[in-house]
């Protein structure tokens, strides 16, 4: 292709036809819808597979995104606080409140809350965090009796490092 000075494609390119059209069947989508049709009844053709839940349990994998938790190691969030996981939160679940603290790191939560009404479970937070202080958990079952219950905050947010240890070891082969 050829442009002008200005930028402009000449009038002989701009009315060339496409190099390959589609034919007439192809246009009514005829074949595609078929296709469709055909993949449908052999799904309905397999065998059936229900998991009795409560009885049996689902073990995620460990690349499943649960409920964010917070991550305790040694009895202490690892969480300095810096708020990129509020700022990159993209339903604007997350609210951190920072406060200084004698400890070799210089700040912490004093406030971290996720409204778990709000989060989309999109792992955007445990991406951004520089520390891998929020992390997805494999924990899937969440119940509210009422909107404030949804609030999650550090005491429901907190978990050991022990108990994440798949998550963040699969975490860290990721990256």
């Amino acid at each position: 292709m050829s442009f002008h000075t200005n930028g402009q494609k000449t009038v002989k390119e701009a009315s060339q036809v496409r190099s390959k059209d589609l034919t007439f069947l192809q246009r009514t989508y005829i074949p595609e819808i078929v296709k469709g049709m055909v993949l449908t009844f052999k799904q309905m053709l397999r065998p059936k597979f229900t998991r009795q839940y409560p009885e049996e349990r689902f073990n995620p994998q460990p690349s499943y995104r649960g409920r964010p938790v917070l991550v305790e190691q040694n009895g202490v969030e690892r969480c300095v606080a810096c708020g990129l996981c509020a700022r990159v939160c993209p339903a604007l679940a997350i609210e951190v409140q920072a406060a200084e603290t004698p400890l070799e790191k210089e700040r912490y939560p004093e406030r971290f809350e996720i409204n778990m009404l709000r989060c989309i479970f999109c792992g955007f937070c445990e991406e951004a965090c520089p520390e891998e202080a929020i992390v997805m958990s494999d924990e899937y079952e969440l119940v509210f009796r009422k909107p404030e219950e949804a609030i999650f905050g550090k005491e429901k947010l907190l978990m050991s490092t022990e108990r994440l240890k798949t998550r963040l070891e699969f975490l860290r082969r990721s990256r």
